[in-house]
């Protein structure tokens, strides 16, 4: 019997994602069909840093976003503190690669809407790790090396979106049609992860369809390789989730064992 947590890729919308009903029901019956976590680790699109970053204890929220109704930026999502993971993530990084604590960053948006979504409570420790680089093979060896956490119980999220052309969205409403180049970038890899293709996934610069509308910049893709590092095995085609468009953009997600 295999008692490790899953490890996620997941697209994290905007803060309206906590106003729709259909994709927040998907996230959170997919939060009560896990195991109960004993700690979130997840590494968001929107945290780019090197060397390896990590989240402060009971720091603000990051508001990271501009445009939405004032409510927005009042939310908060305070959980408990999650010093015993940073101090354990910090471990398991080899020498040259030192790990740097942050001291006053919270959560950004693509942590905290999906997991106020997740786990309303907010009574599991979140660390948040920050995107080092965009580099396909460094980010899974980087999943790998956090793999073990599994074991402990942590659950493993990589934050992002699969499709992520904002400059080429014409409409901006939860229900507007998928564009051309979201929906083929959108099967490539559907199939590709079906196949456990890492390689094909990997070389989506040259290989995907839709690129680089789908991706014109590919930090909201490229979390998906820490979550696919973190698998047990890497090739194994994991369970896709959430198929369909949100704004145009690319739903899909994976889980994997």
């Amino acid at each position: 019997m295999n008692d490790r947590m899953p490890a996620l890729y997941i697209g994290h919308g905007a803060p309206p994602l906590l106003d729709d009903p259909l994709w927040s029901s998907q996230l959170s019956g997919l939060a009560a069909d896990l195991p109960r976590p004993t700690a979130i680790l997840i590494i968001s699109a929107h945290w780019e840093s090197a060397p390896v970053m990590l989240s402060a204890d009971q720091a603000p929220l990051v508001y990271d976003f501009g445009g939405f109704p004032e409510r927005y930026y009042r939310m908060t999502y305070a959980t408990p503190a999650a010093s015993a993971l940073a101090q354990r993530v910090a471990a398991m990084m080899p020498a040259d690669e030192p790990v740097h604590q942050h001291t006053s960053r919270g959560l950004d948006h693509g942590a905290w809407v999906p997991l106020k979504i997740m786990y309303p409570d907010g009574d599991i420790p979140v660390l948040q790790m920050s995107l080092p680089t965009q580099d396909p093979t460094r980010l899974l060896r980087l999943g790998e090396r956090l793999r073990p956490l599994r074991d402990e119980g942590v659950l493993i999220i990589g934050s992002g979106f699969l499709t992520h052309g904002l400059p080429f969205l014409t409409e901006f409403r939860i229900d507007a049609a998928a564009p051309g180049w979201s929906k083929d970038f959108d099967t490539w890899a559907g199939e590709a992860l079906a196949r456990g293709d890492v390689n094909a996934l990997a070389s989506y610069r040259s290989e995907a369809p839709g690129m680089p509308y789908a991706h014109p910049t590919v930090e909201h893709y490229t979390p998906l390789f820490v979550t696919l590092g973190a698998a047990t095995d890497p090739e194994e085609p994991g369970e896709q989730l959430f198929e369909g468009f949100w704004m145009g953009l690319s739903k899909r997600s994976l889980q994997v064992a």
